[in-house]
């Protein structure tokens, strides 16, 4: 960052430059930072080597600078090296509401020795206690110099904000780099330890995998609206809510409609797991969907495969939202298997195939965990056209609906035939 400073002559008071309160550099930037560890809590918590070395430097060179403008002299290689400073204290976790409450504080002990100073030298003998007589001059000067105060508050503020973000923004671009290389190494089966520790991602003894599927927000087909923008942001706030509740633990290759994530299974009980996909629901603002297969390092590629093919599956019996298991669904998984077995299944919903609203009441009643009401408000009818349906889908397959064996037939047909269309 570059600020050009206007050309002005040096501030003085009484005759005496205004900055000679901080002519002592060394010795006020000691006090300072003996301050700072006091009463700047994170402040203490930092290296012996850290006070006495970066952060005293920094700070000397700060008070360098605010003798500078405070004489009418701009030192740009001052704030360059503000803004390194800044960029060091993004990587090393130092956070910027620290810094700025530093800078802060020794502005308050900075500003209180320049103003304490030029009031002192026009206190009246003559008059009561504390009677002040200021030329016109030296007043100019005092105000001058309070607003300078402010411009340079302001330009160290703005130098480590601008410096902090973009090196905060590329540690992410690193680290987003190095999780999507470990990932995808991992699900194409080429990780390795070395990998792991270039990436500085330690790999975990099994995972939790899980395939996702993001629906589309409403917003994205408004016409109102750039439904690739809404997209984007979809996206940034499940990543966004991974990376909070998981930081530096969870792998991810997501896209606007879903991918794949790996949770590492000792650190991340199974439990959790639902929580974790209706807190990603909540921030996309849209019911996600999810189903989970666990799975040795050596495993997640195949692991990956079953999981996405699960995730295939209840979109194909439109399922209730939320994270399925493998155990939940092994029967329908097998019932995808090619074979004489599913080619016969597929066909017992052949007779519907003239009555396309049995059909559909069928799958709905089911997706719906066979909730004839819901049922009947998602198909826009009463309750007993709904079992009107079911009965008559009975007399045409041969399978009740209504008896535990029919159905089992029926949804079995269900996934058989959608893989048989497919």
């Amino acid at each position: 960052m570059s600020v050009d400073m206007p050309g002005r002559g040096g501030l003085t008071v009484s005759g005496s430059p205004m900055s000679s309160p901080l002519k002592d550099v060394r010795g006020i930037a000691q006090h300072m930072v003996g301050h700072f560890v006091e009463t700047v809590a994170p402040c203490g918590t930092l290296p012996g080597d850290a006070i006495h070395g970066d952060v005293t430097t920094i700070t000397r060179m700060c008070l360098e600078l605010a003798v500078g403008m405070l004489d009418g002299r701009d030192i740009p290689e001052k704030t360059k090296r503000l803004e390194q400073a800044a960029a060091q204290w993004a990587r090393e976790g130092i956070p910027i509401d620290t810094i700025h409450h530093a800078i802060h504080e020794g502005f308050k002990i900075g500003s209180n020795l320049v103003i304490t100073s030029a009031l002192s030298r026009h206190r009246s003998p003559d008059g009561p206690e504390g009677t002040l007589v200021i030329a016109a001059s030296d007043m100019e000067n005092i105000l001058d110099g309070s607003k300078l105060v402010v411009e340079l508050l302001d330009r160290m503020t703005s130098a480590v904000s601008l410096a902090y973000v973009r090196e905060m923004r590329a540690v992410v671009a690193e680290h987003h780099t190095a999780v999507h290389t470990l990932t995808s190494a991992l699900l194409g089966g080429h990780s390795t330890s070395t990998m792991a520790r270039e990436c500085g991602i330690e790999i975990a003894e099994s995972y939790h995998v899980l395939a996702v599927s993001i629906p589309e927000h409403p917003e994205e087909h408004s016409p109102t609206v750039d439904g690739a923008v809404v997209a984007r942001r979809k996206l940034r706030r499940v990543q966004a809510e991974l990376a909070t509740h998981y930081t530096d633990k969870a792998l991810s290759l997501l896209s606007v409609d879903g991918g794949t994530i790996l949770l590492p299974a000792q650190e991340i009980p199974d439990e959790q797991l639902d929580e974790l996909v209706e807190e990603l629901s909540r921030a996309a603002r849209v019911p996600i969907t999810a189903t989970l297969i666990s799975a040795t390092p050596q495993q997640i590629p195949d692991a990956a495969d079953q999981a996405h093919e699960l995730l295939d599956i209840v979109h194909r019996l439109r399922l209730v939202r939320g994270l399925f298991r493998f155990d939940e669904l092994a029967l329908e998984y097998q019932l995808t298997r090619p074979g004489p077995g599913r080619d016969h299944l597929g066909s017992v919903l052949d007779p519907l195939d003239e009555h396309p609203e049995l059909l559909e009441t069928l799958q709905t009643h089911i997706s719906n965990n066979l909730n004839r009401q819901r049922t009947a408000r998602l198909l826009h009818v009463h309750t007993n056209t709904v079992d009107y349906r079911l009965k008559r889908i009975g007399q045409l397959t041969g399978f009740d609906p209504a008896q535990a064996s029919g159905l089992w037939y029926l949804r079995s047909a269900l996934v058989a035939r959608t893989y048989r269309a497919g």
